[in-house]
């Protein structure tokens, strides 16, 4: 049985990592309303609540520089236009392993070689 695995673009999974940031706050502040009896319990909820709304503003706000510095390519499966970050990336919108590293063409998708260890180890295999 082949096993389909979907990859996700590394700029969808932080930005869905800091949605799940502001979810979370709004959680963490509704706690606080719910324990308003205890004034020093909801005055923290409170205060977390808002850390964690303000740790997801600073997430968008990374992730946004992070975006203008990706390559921008087309995928060559939908057509669509969508950036890379790394050497391999999934499209953003058809879920298509990419690659613009010549050396890593053919080769099963792992993210892992984004990493420089993984990277030399990747090539060193292709040689042999």
């Amino acid at each position: 049985m082949a096993e389909n695995l979907v990859y996700s673009s590394k700029i969808n999974k932080i930005r869905s990592f800091a949605l799940i940031l502001i979810f979370v706050g709004f959680a963490i502040m509704y706690g606080g309303l719910l324990a308003k009896k205890i004034e020093w319990l909801m005055l923290i909820l409170f205060l977390i609540g808002i850390l964690f709304i303000l740790l997801s503003c600073v997430v968008y706000f990374w992730i946004g520089m992070l975006s203008t510095k990706a390559v921008s390519i087309v995928c060559p499966n939908c057509e669509k236009p969508t950036k890379m970050l790394g050497r391999v990336d999934a499209c953003m919108h058809c879920k298509q392993p990419l690659t613009l590293d010549k050396d890593l063409e053919g080769m099963e998708f792992d993210e892992k070689y984004n990493k420089r260890k993984y990277r030399k180890q990747a090539k060193s295999n292709k040689k042999r």
